[in-house]
């Protein structure tokens, strides 16, 4: 299995994906009021992971730029069928990945991460091309399903037994302290962890770090 393996599952999942329900809206739009908080108008904003466009169109009227990517290129699509329709001026949608937009050195004041960490083949890496795509002092903004901490049957039986029928994607199985301990080897100071969820924790941490 490849990243290229992971985005043709994520490609053949995009339309059911699109139609299923936000598991915890309550939650979500406490991510999002927070999210916003910490934007300021005139930041350009870089979204990993964007899926279909939700949050994108929901907080990129609040910043001069937003650029949304997903390395499924049938996810973008969607989102860009979405945008035809509802037109942001200030907002993008690209497929790529964050290694490839690290080469471009194009600095971003804060760089979203919903959903996203934990999916990545190299945890290590990808904080480090995050770290290269910020302006100084620049904000990560992150909300990760931390693996290691779910139930053992479903991380040690039920998720290995559906990758190998093609019912899931790669899945990293760290937990929180793993996670912070990454963040702040790839040149980040964690300044915030919050559990937004609100049907109790969904191990999913909140996390707000900046640049150093």
């Amino acid at each position: 299995m490849s990243t290229a393996s992971d985005a043709r599952f994520w490609d053949r999942t995009s339309r059911r994906y699109a139609k299923a329900a936000i598991a915890d809206p309550a939650g979500y739009e406490r991510t999002l009021d927070r999210t916003r908080s910490l934007l300021l108008p005139d930041d350009g904003v870089l979204e990993l992971g964007c899926g279909t466009g939700t949050t994108a169109f929901r907080l990129a009227g609040d910043v001069r730029d937003y650029l949304a990517t997903d390395f499924s290129s049938e996810m973008i699509a969607i989102a860009s069928e979405r945008y035809a329709v509802d037109l942001v001026p200030n907002l993008v949608f690209r497929a790529a990945t964050a290694e490839a937009l690290a080469a471009e050195r194009v600095p971003y004041d804060a760089v979203l991460a919903f959903n996203y960490l934990h999916l990545v083949r190299d945890l290590s890496g990808t904080l480090g091309s995050i770290h290269a795509l910020l302006a100084s002092s620049g904000l990560f903004i992150s909300k990760t399903p931390c693996v290691g901490e779910m139930s053992p049957l479903i991380r040690l039986a039920l998720l290995p037994a559906m990758r190998a029928f093609g019912k899931a994607p790669y899945a990293g199985t760290f937990g929180l302290i793993e996670l912070s301990q990454e963040i702040t080897a790839a040149g980040f100071e964690i300044l915030d962890i919050e559990n937004h969820a609100t049907k109790g924790n969904d191990n999913r941490p909140y996390i707000v770090a900046r640049k150093r």
